[in-house]
C-alpha cells in the first residue's frame, strides 16, 4: 500500500517523515525511534499525504537529507499519543513507533530546489 492509497475506514492513520538514513539504520525487527526527540515521534499529520508534503516542506525544505513518507495506523501502537493541536489534525506518538502499525513507506521526491514534491500514486 501506497500512502496516497485509500485506507479502509477502520484505519485512523497518521503519516509520519523520517530521514530515509534513519529508517535505514533502524533495526527492522524493532520498532522506530524518534530520530531528533527522544520522547516523540516524527512529523505527524492525520490529514493526509499532501498535508504532510506541505509541513515537511515548511520544516525540512532546507535540509538536504532524502526523507521517507510512514503512514502509521495509530490504532496498532502499543505507545501512547495525543493531539495537541486544537484542529486535533497533529497528533504526537510519544515512545517508538511499532513495526506493526507501520502500513507503509515510500521516499519523498524533491525538486532542484529542495522543496518535497507530491508523493508518487
Amino acid at each position: 500500500m501506497c500512502p496516497t492509497d485509500p485506507l479502509p475506514d477502520r484505519v485512523k492513520p497518521t503519516y509520519h517523515l523520517a530521514p530515509v538514513e534513519h529508517w535505514a539504520a533502524a533495526d527492522p525487527s524493532g520498532p522506530i525511534l524518534a530520530p531528533s526527540l527522544e520522547d516523540e515521534g516524527f512529523i505527524h499529520c492525520t490529514t493526509g499525504a499532501d498535508e504532510l508534503v506541505a509541513t515537511a516542506n515548511r520544516h525540512y525544505r532546507e535540509d538536504p537529507r532524502p526523507f521517507v513518507a510512514l503512514v502509521v495506523d495509530l490504532d496498532l501502537l502499543t505507545s501512547p499519543w495525543r493531539t495537541d493541536d486544537a484542529r486535533g489534525i497533529y497528533p504526537h506518538i510519544y515512545g517508538p513507533i511499532d513495526r506493526v502499525a507501520i502500513l507503509s513507506s515510500q521516499p519523498i521526491p524533491r525538486g532542484p530546489d529542495g522543496a518535497f514534491l507530491a508523493l508518487e500514486r
